[in-house]
Formats: structure tokens, sequence, C-alpha cells
């Protein structure tokens, strides 16, 4: 079994490997050096989590349809080669939105559709592989290696654009793409190679993902008190976390004048840092309560975000590299930690009905976060006229969402959340009384 989860963690690090170029060096390129609007490459960023939903409809559906005798190899396969194309194509897309803005947007929606179908296609097929390979009790040590893959890969990703791109020129950026998509697809090729069992018959032991639909999620949601404050939680600390993807890049460039060489580097950073808060929460699980883990890694990361905010404000490099530190390693602490309770906030009976609440959550504080950023930078840099406060005012607000997730956190309690869902609904009580 270590092999396979060797090779789904090669899948899952492809996967996230594509990302890197396109939500970090591109996105600084874009508003840095082509001078385009954040608000502009936010929508773009967000264009593929707006696809989402689909997830859904591809699980159930590659449940159904196996190809040549397999159940998600195929559309592993289709969703990696589209995010390979995605992100091969995507620094000619940049260019040409520079040069000719209508074609160049048509481009760049068909460039960033391509790799959020590729995405919502693999990751639900190698997530919903990896549950059926690993059975109920090695799916932990199957997420542990598949996570710690994606973030040593996600470091070696940042660090080899940060030598790969020291300047910008199209064709530098072009080659340096072009690179990442090339290893992106062996490595997925290499994850691939002969993982899934043909006939699917040791697949079809797993637990296969039930297809709920919206209005089943919104009710566990709205009719659970706990549930409704952890949605919310959930929403404000990942939209404050993920938010700021992308414009870290941009305001080194615009607060202290890095290069693309240096800005390149933050995701190893922060993923180095990520990791260490990793080994750091797996080495306490079961000495310290989760939850105390989970309010750390929060406060750490907003400590992260005031720090980075403070070195705008002072122009030192220094606090801004101590600011990303802080950011990654709480971000690190919170992910563990928070995942952690948010597999305590299921109903063992519908674990796919509220694991698909929190996923429906993540998605959505995705696309908040990243479009809030790309215009409220905007909006600052016009009322205040300087583009630096754009990006300072960006931070502080996601430090006061991380300020407000904060507070709710005390409010969630799990034995509350399970008594309430434990409760017959309103109809099966009408039905009781009437028995």
């Amino acid at each position: 079994m270590l092999i396979k989860r060797l090779q789904l963690g090669l899948i899952h690090t492809a996967v996230a490997m594509t990302l890197v170029p396109i939500n970090s060096t591109l996105n600084r390129v874009m508003i840095h050096e082509l001078g385009l609007a954040k608000t502009l490459v936010t929508l773009l960023a967000i264009s593929p989590y707006l696809l989402s939903p689909i997830q859904v409809a591809i699980g159930s559906f590659s449940d159904r349809h196996p190809i040549l005798g397999y159940r998600r190899t195929p559309y592993i396969l289709l969703g990696l080669i589209l995010c390979v194309v995605g992100v091969t194509v995507s620094p000619q897309v940049a260019v040409l939105i520079s040069e000719n803005f209508t074609l160049g947007i048509l481009a760049g929606l068909l460039a960033f559709g391509a790799w959020g179908m590729g995405y919502n296609f693999s990751a639900v097929s190698y997530l919903s592989l990896a549950s059926e390979l690993s059975g109920e009790k090695g799916r932990g040590r199957t997420v542990a290696v598949m996570f710690t893959m994606m973030i040593l890969g996600l470091i070696a990703t940042g660090l080899t654009l940060s030598r790969l791109v020291p300047t910008y020129t199209p064709e530098i950026l072009t080659r340096a793409f072009h690179l990442v998509a090339a290893s992106a697809l062996t490595l997925g090729l290499l994850g691939l190679l002969r993982l899934e069992p043909r006939s699917g018959a040791e697949s079809a032991q797993g637990l296969r993902a039930e297809a709920y639909t919206v209005k089943q999620m919104t009710a566990a949601i709205t009719s659970n008190p706990v549930a409704r404050v952890f949605f919310v939680y959930l929403l404000l600390l990942l939209a404050a976390l993920l938010g700021q993807d992308v414009l870290l890049e941009p305001f080194g460039a615009q607060a202290f004048g890095m290069t693309i060489e240096q800005t390149s580097r933050f995701v190893s950073i922060m993923g180095t840092f990520t990791l260490l808060a990793f080994a750091l929460a797996g080495w306490l699980e079961g000495r310290v309560p989760k939850r105390f883990l989970a309010q750390t890694g929060n406060l750490v990361a907003l400590l992260g975000f005031l720090t980075i905010l403070a070195s705008g404000l002072i122009h030192s490099t220094g606090v801004f590299y101590a600011g990303l530190v802080l950011l990654g390693f709480g971000t690190g602490l919170s992910t563990v930690a928070n995942l952690s309770l948010m597999f305590d906030l299921t109903v063992p009976e519908q674990v796919g009905l509220y694991v698909g609440a929190w996923g429906f959550s993540n998605g959505l504080s995705r696309l908040v976060g990243l479009f809030l950023a790309g215009v409220v930078a905007d909006v600052g840099t016009q009322v205040t006229g300087s583009a630096l406060s754009g990006y300072l005012i960006v931070f502080g607000i996601e430090a006061l969402m991380l300020l407000i997730a904060a507070v709710l956190f005390y409010r969630i309690d799990v034995n509350a959340f399970h008594r309430r869902a434990s409760e017959p609904a309103f109809e099966e009580k009408l039905a009781l009384a009437s028995d």
C-alpha cells in the first residue's frame, strides 16, 4: 500500500504544481510587469473555482461509467492533461491580454477554464480513488503522505521558478512554464501507472461518494446552529488565508522592489514552514487538544498578516519575511487541526453530506477571498492614490477576518453539534407523534 500512497501523492503533487506558476508568478507578471488591473487578474484566478460544483456530477458519473474497465484513471488523466494545457498556454495569454484586450480575455477564460476543468476532473477522481484503495483505517496515512508530498512539490516548484525566471521576458516565462508543465505531466503519469485495478473490483469495495444535492447540504448547515457557525468560521478563515495568494508577489515587487526571482521564493518559504507545522502538529497529536492547535494556528496566521501589514508601513523586508514565516507556520497548524475538527463535525451515516458542505465552504471561500483581494486592492489604490495602500488595506481586512474567525471558534462545540444532529427532524417528530 505504501507504493500506492506514493503514487497518489505524485498525482496530488502534479496537479498542485500546475497551480503554482499560474497563481503566483503569472499573477505578479500580469499585475506588476504588464500593468493589468488586480480585479481583472483575480477574476481570471477565480474562474476555475466557479466550476467546482461540477465535482459532484463528475464523481457520480465516474462511478457509473467506467472506461476500459477503469472508474477513476481516465478521468484523472483527462484532468491532468487539461491542467498541463492550461499552464502551458497561460504565459502567451498574459501577453495577449496586454496587446489585444478582448481576444486576450477570451483566450484567458479558455486557458484558466481548461485548468479549472482539469482540477475538478482530477481532484474528485484521485481523492475518490485514494479513499477506495486505502480503506477506512488507512485514509489518514494516505492523506498525510499526499499532503506532505504536495507541500514538498510546491517548495521545489517555487525554487525552480525563482531560478528559471530571474527577470521577466515572454520567452523566459514561457520556457519556465513549459518545464513545470512537463514535470507535472511526467509525475502524474508515473503516479497513474498500474495504480487502479482494472475491472474496478477492488475499488468497488471502497466507499463511493454519495451525490447529495445543494438543497440537502444547505439544510444540513442551516438546521444545526453549530454547523452554521462552523460554515461561517471556515468561510472567513479560508477566505483570509487563501485570498493573499494573488497579492503577495506583486506586493513584494511594489513595496520592496523585489525581482521575480525573489518573489517566486515566497511559495517555497511559506511551504517550508507549513511543512514544519504539519510535522509539529503530527507530533503533538494526542498530547495537545486539537482545538488548542487550531486556535494557535489561527492566531499565528493573524500575527503573520499584521506583520506583513507592518512591513509595508515601515518598508522593512526583514519584517516582511518574518510575516511570511508566521503566515506559513500558522496556516500549517490551522490546516491540520481544522481538518481533523471538520471530520469530527460529521454524522457517521452522512459523512459525505457534511464533508460536501465543508468542501462547499472551502470553494466559496476561495471565490470570496480572491475576488475581494483584487477588487479591494484596486478600489483602495483609486481612493488613496497609492498602489501600496491598496495592498495594505487588503491585508488589514484579511487580518480582521481571521480575528472574527478566532472569536467564532469559541462557539464551535462538537458535542452540541452531535446532540443536535442526532435529533429527529420536524417531519420525523410529527410521524412519531402520529404513531
